[in-house]
């Protein structure tokens, strides 16, 4: 599982920062989470290929979240894109879009297809065989949603030496890889737990930014092996984390702590602040396995 930063900044763009925007490579998918302005082109500067992001999940309707949405889908149709494009977000981002395109008469040669949410409650976006997509209800100024990506647990190991040892037929290897026992090719029956191993664990990524500190999110993300969680400000501002719907560093630490997650990703920092590291050193003192988000980072977790 692999994050890609594109941008992490609250607010306005700025020639050496960028406001948010991220790649999610889970299970074979491209999952682009957010698409502030800038975005296309940050895809570029990290060579992430347009044709493999099929779907776009939009956190709110605050401009830093979703203004560089336009322009990528125009580039797509300038590109030729055929296949479809699934955008998933708040109420009202299919009229935003579809006016922009209609007034520039710029309809899309591929389907676009929009997902439109109003639900406070969690629900599931996307499944497949390997993964599902399931909103987080956040509070925020205008309605948000997080999201928690989880991997489904995969095949078991196929031990070959023991397959050889216990004289099993390669034919039988599919089997054997979906947790069923088999019969080796002198007659005699092989229980799975001989032959295989236990997968990896399935890996989990929960997104949460814009957001107030709320414990209610705890439960919906116990356990997580990564939580990307706003911290806009430090606590030296915490007078203005509240009014402004929005979290300290201290704030996503304990929320962290209190779901046992993996890893703390920060990220969504005010540029008033000219040293990120400030946002490590006070979450520190409350959780320890913290990753800094900076625009162009690659965050492989394990």
């Amino acid at each position: 599982m692999k994050i890609t930063i594109l941008g992490c900044y609250a607010a306005t763009p700025r020639s050496f920062t960028n406001p948010t925007s991220q790649v999610l490579e889970i299970k074979n998918h491209l999952f682009l989470i957010d698409c502030g302005e800038g975005t296309q082109v940050q895809l570029r500067r990290n060579k992430i290929k347009f044709s493999k992001i099929k779907h776009i999940f939009i956190s709110h309707l605050h401009g830093d979240h979703f203004y560089g949405l336009v322009g990528l889908v125009s580039t797509f149709r300038l590109l030729n894109r055929e296949s479809e494009l699934h955008i998933y977000g708040p109420k009202g981002i299919k009229e935003i879009i579809t006016l922009q395109l209609k007034l520039a008469n710029s309809w899309t040669n591929f389907p676009l297809i929009f997902h439109e949410l109003t639900s406070k409650e969690p629900e599931l976006l996307f499944e497949d065989t390997q993964v599902s997509v399931s909103t987080l209800p956040l509070k925020h100024r205008v309605y948000t949603n997080g999201f928690l990506f989880k991997e489904k647990e995969g095949d078991r190991r196929l031990l070959m030496d023991k397959a050889e040892e216990y004289n099993i037929d390669y034919t039988l290897f599919k089997s054997l890889k979906k947790g069923k026992d088999v019969v080796s090719e002198d007659g005699k029956l092989i229980p799975n737990r001989l032959v295989t191993e236990d997968p990896s664990p399935p890996k989990s990524y929960a997104f949460c930014s814009d957001t107030v500190f709320d414990m209610d999110l705890v439960p919906m993300i116990k356990n997580t092996t990564a939580l990307y969680h706003e911290s806009t400000f430090l606590e030296d501002q915490l007078e203005l984390a509240f009014p402004t719907k929005h979290s300290t560093a201290k704030q996503a630490a304990t929320i962290a702590k209190a779901a046992d997650v993996q890893k703390l990703i920060l990220g969504h920092y005010s540029t008033r602040y000219q040293n990120i590291e400030l946002f490590r050193t006070e979450a520190s003192e409350i959780f320890s396995e913290i990753i800094l988000a900076d625009d162009g980072e690659e965050i492989i977790v394990e």
